[in-house]
């Protein structure tokens, strides 16, 4: 009987649910369930509704079973940063979104107690607002850590929700910034917070295994199979689900972009701080790589100027704008502004734009964000790359793949959506052949 396993991928617009077995050396894949996502507003913030999330991954699994009763494992995915707070078996309420501002009033602060000079060199991860130290010194600066007996990032706590058991993995744990050159948890950089040590334990690797679903869990889905750790930072699953020529470069184009290179051990020099590049855990290798604006910015212009239209019709519109303009897409202005529409024409400063233009210099500075990073990566490196492999939903966008391809020079090779769900299967399968 052929193995079965189950991905639950699951990003900050939508979450899929993908059945998958390995015939004949190919890995053959069905999505069986798919549901939307998205933080909230409450009270001020910006959260998760972490009921309503858990809710979702026990339908996929249960849509799962329903096709395939015998399903030798599952694993969970998700974007970074973001975790939840327990004590003991319940969570710390709200669970909040990387989008939401909390943290803005205290990086000051954090950063006299460790300079980001010195985090950057035991670390190697980029500064964002929103990265999960800051997260957690805001928790401990507000009182919210009082009492926390655990604090789980999302994957960790999902797959705590099934199973009962609590592990943290690498990969993830490594969007923390928090995590050293050594791979574990830097006592150096929690003890200068003032963060409990009881928080950072040891870290597990991808295919480690959790445990079986509880018996409650197993009766609400009908059945039971082995859960596991994945790479759970679905940008490290993604990695893994394509062939990456050494040549090449990756772009993770979601609502986010993601672009680096794998390297075998962090660059954490001065350029690379300078830059402000990450070095995030793979299976066996490190990602070199930046966080910058993806299709979040061309997503929020069409809610806005025309909500009910589809895609095509956003490229044709582009199209039909012969603008060169652009703007500084990775500015502050664009991570979680009330208009969209507004941020752009504020920026270009010549009144109000048509939505063609709009859009069209939206894509363009994408297009421009990109191929500067390129060069940054090459720069740092002293290595040149010759081509520019884009997976997940962006690499459909076949308009912005030319604009990259134009204005970067390199050869771009668009691959399957569903990288990320090809990464989780493979080191499930993987797991499941060391630990046979």
């Amino acid at each position: 009987m052929e193995k079965r396993y189950l991905a639950i991928d699951i990003g900050a617009s939508s979450g899929r649910a993908i059945l998958s077995f390995e015939k004949e050396g190919l890995l053959c894949s069905e999505e069986v369930y798919r549901f939307p996502n998205g933080p909230i507003s409450r009270d001020g913030h910006l959260i998760w509704d972490l009921d309503k999330l858990f809710e979702e991954v026990k339908k996929g699994i249960k849509a799962a079973f329903a096709v395939c009763p015998n399903i030798r494992s599952l694993s969970i995915d998700t974007w970074g940063c973001d975790y939840v707070l327990l004590k003991g078996e319940a969570p710390v309420y709200p669970g909040y979104c990387y989008r939401d501002s909390r943290t803005e009033s205290i990086i000051d602060e954090a950063h006299s107690r460790i300079s980001f000079v010195e985090l950057y060199s035991l670390t190697g991860i980029q500064f964002q607002p929103f990265n999960t130290i800051y997260q957690l010194y805001e928790d401990k600066l507000t009182g919210r850590l009082e009492g926390v007996s655990d604090f789980l990032m999302l994957p960790e706590y999902l797959s705590f929700r099934l199973t009962g058991v609590k592990k943290k993995e690498y990969t993830n744990a490594t969007t923390t910034g928090l995590v050293g050159a050594d791979g574990e948890f830097s006592r150096t950089i929690t003890d200068k917070l003032g963060l409990p040590s009881h928080l950072f334990p040891k870290l597990s690797k991808p295919g480690a295994e959790l445990g079986h679903l509880s018996q409650e869990i197993a009766s609400q889905v009908g059945g039971d199979c082995l859960v596991r750790l994945c790479a759970s930072h679905d940008t490290a699953s993604a990695v893994e689900g394509v062939v990456l020529p050494s040549t090449a470069l990756y772009l993770s184009s979601g609502t986010w972009s993601l672009l680096g290179a794998k390297v075998p051990s962090p660059i954490t020099n001065e350029e690379a701080r300078r830059c402000n590049f990450s070095n995030e855990g793979g299976p066996g290798y490190i990602r070199f790589q930046k966080n910058i604006m993806g299709m979040w910015v061309i997503n929020r212009l069409k809610r806005e100027l025309c909500p009910n239209e589809d895609f095509p019709y956003v490229i044709k519109l582009a199209k039909l704008s012969k603008s060169n303009k652009t703007v500084d897409i990775n500015g502050p202005a664009y991570l979680a502004p009330e208009s969209m529409r507004k941020a752009i024409e504020a920026e270009i400063g010549e009144g109000e734009l048509g939505p063609g233009e709009l859009f069209r210099i939206a894509f363009n500075s994408l297009a421009k964000s990109y191929a500067g990073t390129i060069k940054q990566i090459e720069d740092i490196t002293h290595k040149s790359f010759d081509s520019l492999v884009i997976f997940g939903g962006g690499a459909k966008n076949g308009f912005l793949n030319e604009l990259t391809e134009r204005i970067s020079g390199k050869r771009v090779i668009a691959l399957p959506v569903e990288a990320t769900s090809l990464g989780n299967l493979k080191i499930q399968m993987k797991g499941d052949k060391a630990y046979d």
